[in-house]
């Protein structure tokens, strides 16, 4: 067996240190024996023995003469990075987003999750550059309100009555991101140790936060209309989650869209088992025409709606939204203030009333869903003629969810373009229960470039 530290003691300690930082073992908690530790790491007894002697002079654990080791009181600070084993990256939630962030100029990104640069309202973004440099000292020197910007949480509540939602500017608080915002919500309704359902597969970023908040996920099968209604409530009523996150509009990876019937079922389950939903929308603008939402249906009772400007507007500029009840949202206020000091930035907040109110962004909006649409269509066309066949043709949005032929392991085949300069972004990312390995997700915004099918190709006919 290939050592990940140079020895096998070495890696005994690394697996408990992973094990601590994780939460997996707790203070004070009891670890394995170490004939059953060897077992499981494939060492001999007297290996364990030394990690565990190793470990104990470091103070990291203690010995109890006759009954064993334990974990001492003080843990290590919670490191993302070490959540889960670093084996394989590539079914790593962080796998993705570390490789399209950190991506270089000559990286082609069709794994990412955002739009082009050159396709965002750039010009409009620059005009409202250009009056905030008249905008007065406070804008540009103090802190954000508790609630953020009450000119953008007016506009947000008039988008969110054309949609039949009744929520006053009082029941929005802007907050610095979309992330930031379940965030703030799992810090105000989250427990270490409570279940969350989550979509199976969903956003990876979902997840990597979960997992920072210590809580339990269980995936919920996504089928072309929704969560599997019979599997949620089953779901319901074995684990008993606390919260379920999801997307309504164009859900991501997949596209699909919620269906009537399935929201009501969903609503109805929640109710009876007093499950909150949380209901990002942060794919709403891309839809030629409205779905069904839950945070509609339900009148922001039970369901919290969250957003973000980033998909359609600029990820450069963040800012994102919470609309809930208002004892939900006054609590939520003091969250902000303890962990961000308010919200997002006044002059944030400024280029986003400015832009979104510029008399050019409904035509840039009709502008990307006409673009989308046409280029959803040809890249799945030739998609298909590489064997990759779309789950589904999304009505709309710039992500198509795809199968690779031949049982190809969608890992493999993004591990071996990404040693061409290309990101893919494969299934398992998205599955809480590991069961996407023959899907890859793909941005048909980001593969205008052909060089991204020629690899492609040849990451599919290679062998690892």
């Amino acid at each position: 067996m290939r050592s990940r530290t140079g020895t096998r003691t070495g890696d005994v300690m690394d697996a408990i240190r992973r094990r601590m930082a994780s939460r997996a073992l707790s203070p004070g908690e009891k670890l394995p024996s170490i004939r059953s530790f060897a077992d499981t790491m494939g060492v001999s007894p007297s290996t364990v023995v030394e990690a565990y002697d190793r470990l104990a002079a470091e103070g990291v654990i203690r010995s109890r003469p006759g009954s064993g080791f334990y974990v001492s009181g003080a843990m290590p600070p919670l490191a993302l990075a070490e959540v889960e084993p670093r084996l394989d990256r590539a079914i790593d939630p962080f796998w993705v987003s570390r490789q399209s962030l950190d991506a270089g100029t000559d990286m082609l990104k069709p794994g990412c999750g955002w739009l082009p640069a050159d396709w965002m309202p750039n010009a409009a973004i620059r005009r409202a550059i250009r009056q905030l440099a008249h905008a007065d000292d406070a804008v540009l020197a103090d802190y954000g309100g508790t609630r953020g910007s009450l000119p953008l949480r007016r506009l947000l509540a008039r988008q969110f009555a054309d949609e039949g939602i009744a929520a006053g500017a009082d029941q929005i608080l802007l907050t610095t991101s979309g992330t930031q915002a379940i965030d703030l919500i799992c810090r105000f309704l989250l427990r270490p140790g409570d279940v969350v359902l989550v979509d199976d597969p969903c956003y990876f970023n979902f997840q990597a936060l979960l997992r920072a908040h210590q809580v339990r996920i269980v995936g919920v099968p996504h089928t072309r209309t929704g969560p599997d209604p019979d599997r949620f409530a089953e779901a319901l009523t074995t684990h008993r989650p606390r919260l379920y996150i999801t997307n309504s509009a164009l859900h991501n990876p997949t596209g699909a869209t919620l269906s009537p019937q399935t929201a009501y079922k969903l609503l109805s389950a929640a109710a009876a088992h007093e499950v909150t939903i949380v209901e990002d929308d942060i794919f709403a603008g891309f839809e030629p025409e409205p779905s069904p939402r839950l945070a509609v249906l339900d009148g922001l009772a039970r369901v919290i709606r969250i957003g973000s400007f980033s998909k359609t507007l600029s990820a450069s500029i963040r800012c994102g939204y919470i609309a809930a009840r208002p004892d939900w949202v006054e609590a939520l206020v003091d969250l902000q203030v303890a962990t961000n000091f308010g919200g997002p930035s006044p002059v944030v907040a400024e280029l986003v009333v400015a832009t979104l109110s510029d008399g050019s962004h409904r035509k840039h909006l009709e502008g990307l869903r006409r673009r989308l649409a046409r280029l959803r269509r040809e890249t799945a066309a030739t998609l298909e003629s590489l064997g990759l066949r779309p789950w589904l043709l999304p009505r709309g949005g710039f992500y198509l969810w795809c199968s690779l032929p031949d049982g190809r392991d969608a890992a493999d085949v993004a591990r071996a373009a990404l040693r061409e300069n290309v990101i893919l972004a494969p299934g398992n990312v998205f599955s809480v229960t590991q069961s996407a390995s023959a899907f890859l997700r793909f941005n048909v915004a980001q593969m205008g470039d052909p060089r991204v099918f020629d690899v492609l190709a040849r990451a599919l006919a290679a062998r690892e």
